[in-house]
């Protein structure tokens, strides 16, 4: 079995981004009188080759329609796309060669083989059957799905289903894989099985997109993030450089035996009971911990292990998007932007 098949035909030139939008506006036609809704308003970003990069946004920020753009799905209104370097409006059909899209909406037949799927998409694109089964085999493999490859596809499970998904995306052997929230609606054991998927496609050389609404996916898979909010890029660049930009620290304390009714009063601190014998705190980055440790010695609360809380990201996105991602549903598109 040729390995090797699952691994991009170019390697990509790392002067040249992965993807590169300028400028880039869309407005839909109709809104409040009848003025148009602009779901697009200016976003510039570059994604580097072989980077993993996560898209994030509440719902209604844009993150479909740019999404969309970029697969040719959705016609832009102003701007530009390229793709490796290659002008998506004056040469689409390469561009659209270079780029692999796994939409959020499971969208195969359910009544075909996964073995069936795949091949009939590569020949799509003009992949060799010969080829094509070769290929198959590798994805199907990686997938974890080679066992169902002549099952029924309605038979698989939700998991099964999404990872067959990107297996089917992967045929064409894409530079630039996209993924519209690939892990919606799945149990946390299944994602993490994704997760273990897509690490090794990103590792193969493939670079990744990835929208989602589980921060803690971005954050435990992307290296480089743009938030979007309202049409405009809000933030971006590096995912631990923007996590550094935090001013406040939070931590689990696990504590030996209960904790009083009544917690101490420690300046700069916000103390909560998260149960009976774990302490949720928050503090300022630059505040020394053994003070804290004092304080609470002193009220008779010994700590036994203390651990970061893993909504660092969250954190970030809420204080960037600000009271917008409460009302950023209001002015939709017809896509109902995700």
């Amino acid at each position: 079995m040729n390995q090797t098949a699952a691994v991009p035909a170019a390697a990509p030139t790392l002067s040249v981004p992965a993807l590169s939008v300028r400028d880039l506006r869309k407005t839909y036609d109709g809104g409040p009188n009848k003025a148009g809704v602009q779901a697009l308003k200016g976003v510039s970003l570059d994604v580097a080759p072989g980077d993993f990069f996560a898209l994030l946004g509440p719902n209604g920020a844009g993150k479909s329609t740019l999404i969309g753009i970029v697969s040719s799905l959705v016609n832009l209104s102003a701007g530009s796309v390229s793709i490796f370097g290659i002008d998506l409006a004056r040469q689409r059909d390469a561009a659209m060669r270079m780029i692999g899209l796994v939409p959020q909406e499971l969208n195969f037949n359910m009544f075909e083989k996964p073995l069936d799927i795949l091949v009939n998409y590569a020949g799509f694109y003009g992949v060799p059957r010969e080829e094509a089964i070769r290929r198959a085999e590798v994805e199907l493999k990686r997938a974890h799905l080679w066992e169902k490859a002549t099952m029924m596809s309605r038979t698989l499970s939700g998991g099964m289903k999404r990872r067959l998904m990107i297996a089917r995306a992967m045929m064409t052997q894409p530079r630039l894989l996209i993924l519209d929230e690939p892990t919606a609606g799945v149990d946390i054991e299944i994602r993490r099985g994704m997760w273990k998927t897509l690490k090794e496609i990103n590792a193969a050389g493939t670079t990744i997109i990835l929208t989602t609404h589980y921060l803690e996916e971005a954050e435990s898979l992307c290296r480089n993030l743009a938030i979007i909010d309202r049409g405009r890029i809000v933030e971006q660049g590096p995912m631990k450089a923007l996590l550094a930009k935090l001013d406040v620290e939070g931590f689990l304390l696990d504590i030996d035996g209960h904790l009083p009714p009544s917690l101490p009063v420690i300046e700069g601190t916000t103390l909560m009971a998260a149960d009976d014998h774990t302490l949720d705190i928050e503090m300022p980055r630059a505040m020394d911990l053994n003070r804290v440790f004092a304080s609470l010695n002193e009220a008779g609360i010994r700590v036994r292990s203390m651990r970061t809380k893993s909504n660092r990201l969250e954190e970030l996105f809420v204080r960037l998007t600000g009271e917008n991602a409460q009302d950023s549903t209001v002015q939709t598109t017809p896509e109902q932007v995700a």
